[in-house]
């Protein structure tokens, strides 16, 4: 899933479900500028948490921050991308509401009040960083496309090969992987290790995709493979999704202190481990979590009017690299014309994309 409505009036439904309606108020007056793609696209239009395909396609990053007419969407046919297969692990809807943390100890028990990690080596993006977030390969592609003159590529953790993310890097490309840290997918290869009891609620709109009890130590467990597993796979850093589920009907009781602890120690299991990692959504605690957290991915903040929620991150000379969604390349080239100007203003490196995040049109605002 990419993105959830935060409005309290709201049923729980999926940003992309309402995202027409905003993107209609921003359409009106705007003047067009943005960028080509040659790449097509594949109209499955799956994904999941802040961004995750459903049938498992390949993912794939690519973006030109200097110029919102970007390149044509080229790809790598050398790259050895792979994709996952789609797991038929089942679950069970079985005591959603029960609490598995209750006899948690050890480095297992979440707390709001941790504090972050000191400084390492890690990967830290500037407030000019460029970048490109692809997650879907089009039927017909074999990897991202890898042609854009960026910084950073956001791309699936599970979906790209480490030979093809070492040759993103071999082009001086920083890669950071997107996996969802809130919510269970059907198709990953680590679906069966999921006990029943940690699924909660479907999230709506995306199928094969449920809500985790993030308390749990064994979603904690898995979370830590990984992010194992992005040091397997050579990358930079990480995005997980789904970080805000306090503000969901997830099916638990979780508190905003539970997302805290959660958030805050996905943070330092990043860091400990060599990554940077960034904070997705999750604006209403952004405040609390600058400190851990070493940029922001926010998806339509114009739209959803919040991009200043997320300010203490530039106030930290921290990115925020945000993305705004459209149905076509017209679409979002006249929503470039209102966006663009507010998002240089306020320091945002803004994105117009497709919601599927496949490279079928890209309008950059730098």
């Amino acid at each position: 899933m990419w993105t959830t409505s935060r409005d309290p009036s709201a049923i729980f439904t999926p940003r992309a479900r309402v995202r027409a309606l905003a993107l209609a108020a921003l359409l009106g007056g705007c003047s067009g500028a943005g960028d080509e793609s040659s790449s097509t696209d594949d109209g499955t239009g799956s994904t999941s948490g802040s961004t995750s395909e459903g049938t498992a396609g390949s993912t794939a990053g690519g973006t030109d921050g200097s110029s919102d007419a970007t390149t044509s969407a080229t790809t790598d046919g050398s790259s050895d991308a792979t994709t996952d297969g789609s797991s038929d692990a089942t679950t069970d809807g079985s005591d959603a509401t029960t609490d598995p943390t209750a006899t948690d100890t050890g480095e297992d028990t979440l707390d709001p009040d941790v504090d972050p990690l000191p400084d390492g080596d890690w990967y830290h993006p500037n407030l000019n960083t460029s970048w490109q977030w692809q997650l879907l390969i089009p039927d017909g592609e074999v990897s991202v496309n890898t042609s854009y003159d960026v910084d950073l590529y956001d791309i699936d953790l599970f979906d790209n090969s480490a030979a093809f993310i070492a040759g993103l890097k071999a082009e001086g490309r920083v890669v950071i992987c997107y996996f969802s840290g809130g919510s269970y997918e059907e198709w990953r290869d680590d679906a069966d290790d999921f006990e029943p009891a940690t699924l909660g609620d479907d999230l709506d709109g995306w199928d094969g995709e449920r809500w985790l009890d993030i308390r749990a130590p064994s979603v904690l467990a898995i979370m830590r493979a990984r992010l194992d597993e992005a040091v397997a796979r050579g990358c930079d850093g990480v995005e997980p999704d789904n970080m805000d589920g306090y503000t969901n009907d997830t099916g638990f009781p979780l508190t905003a202190a539970d997302q805290l602890a959660y958030n805050k120690w996905m943070a330092n299991e990043a860091h400990s481990r060599g990554l940077a990692v960034g904070l997705k959504n999750d604006g209403g605690q952004a405040e609390e979590l600058v400190a851990f957290f070493d940029f922001s991915l926010n998806e339509e903040c114009h739209a959803y009017d919040e991009c200043g929620d997320l300010s203490p991150f530039t106030s930290a000379g921290k990115p925020i690299l945000n993305a705004e969604y459209a149905d076509s390349l017209v679409d979002a080239e006249a929503a470039a014309g209102e966006i663009c100007p507010e998002a240089l203003a306020a320091d945002l490196r803004t994105l117009i994309l497709p919601l599927d995040l496949d490279d079928s049109f890209r309008v950059s605002c730098d």
